[in-house]
């Protein structure tokens, strides 16, 4: 997993280890989230610059990282499990 675009493009991103927990966590694939942020940015909708993004259910933190990469000014992370919590710190490190 890694960044697709922005500042940070191409930056990986840390994967769990455990595999009883992967089994779990299923991250946002990369051209998803390239998909995705394709339509946000070049479609009928406002910039993500200064944009504030909620990561719900974020798992590994890719989808708010990616916003951030991207221009966004504020992510908020939300997950209730606490060794997502952490990989997503580790990732933001």
């Amino acid at each position: 997993m890694r960044i697709v675009g922005g500042k940070w493009r191409g930056r990986g991103l840390a994967r769990l280890s455990n595999t009883a927990v992967m089994q779990t966590l299923r991250p946002t694939m990369d051209r998803v989230r390239e998909t995705l942020f394709n339509i946000l940015q070049h479609g009928d909708f406002s910039t993500l610059r200064e944009a504030r993004v909620l990561d719900l259910f974020s798992g590994t933190g890719a989808l708010g990282l990616e916003a951030l990469s991207r221009g966004a000014k504020r992510v908020s992370f939300v997950d209730k499990e606490q060794t997502s919590l952490k990989l997503v710190k580790k990732n933001i490190t």
